[in-house]
């Protein structure tokens, strides 16, 4: 039963042509996520591994059919790039860009109220769907498909929980490293909320 991130998630990765952006994107991709587009602006027009690149996410909303971002932006940047997520009508942003201010998260999260969108991070692993995909970078392998949900605040205090889990033979539904900021999209109830069938 996963949450959140399922065989119909369809993401944009914003940053997607940085560093980090493109080798998460690349490790997203071999887990089988459904990675339709990326954003980069001043780069629309070019691909990674033949994945289309927009200058907004709103051209991948509209062309692609994006529903879910990843961000993976310089913090300076962040608070811009999930705003424009946002407007798009991006209905999960997963953010793991760490080291944005404060003052700047009340702002996102005052944006958030109301808008329908629901946001993971920032300064997170990410979230893995075992069988559906991932955004973020919780390592690959960890993972094996199963019934057990995972939510956690600590990056490596989450791969080591799943990684035990699989060592155990139990496999998971969904994780979710909700990010160790002081004002982060969504907590733990949050997320326990958000289950679905």
């Amino acid at each position: 039963m996963a949450i959140l991130l399922d065989e119909q998630s369809r993401v944009v990765v914003q940053g997607i042509t940085g560093s980090e952006g493109s080798f998460h994107t690349r490790e997203s991709v071999r887990l089988g996520t459904r990675v339709v587009a990326g954003v980069t602006p001043g780069k629309g027009g070019t691909a990674l591994d033949g994945i289309p690149v927009y200058d907004r996410v709103g051209d991948a909303v509209e062309r692609q059919q994006a529903n879910v971002s990843g961000i993976y932006t310089p913090a300076a940047f962040t608070p811009d790039a999930i705003f424009e997520a946002i407007e798009a009508g991006i209905g999960l942003i997963v953010c793991m860009t760490e080291g944005i201010p404060v003052a700047e998260m009340i702002r996102v999260k005052q944006a958030l109220k109301g808008s329908g969108a629901r946001m993971i991070g920032p300064n997170c692993p990410g979230i893995t769907t075992p069988g559906a995909g991932k955004v973020g970078f919780m390592p690959n392998f960890i993972h094996k498909q199963g019934n057990v949900g995972v939510v956690s605040r600590s990056g490596t205090l989450t791969y080591e929980m799943i990684w035990q889990l699989t060592g155990l033979g139990i496999g998971q539904s969904t994780s979710v490293g909700i990010g160790g900021d002081p004002i982060v999209g969504s907590g733990f109830i949050d997320i326990r909320r958000r289950r679905r069938s």
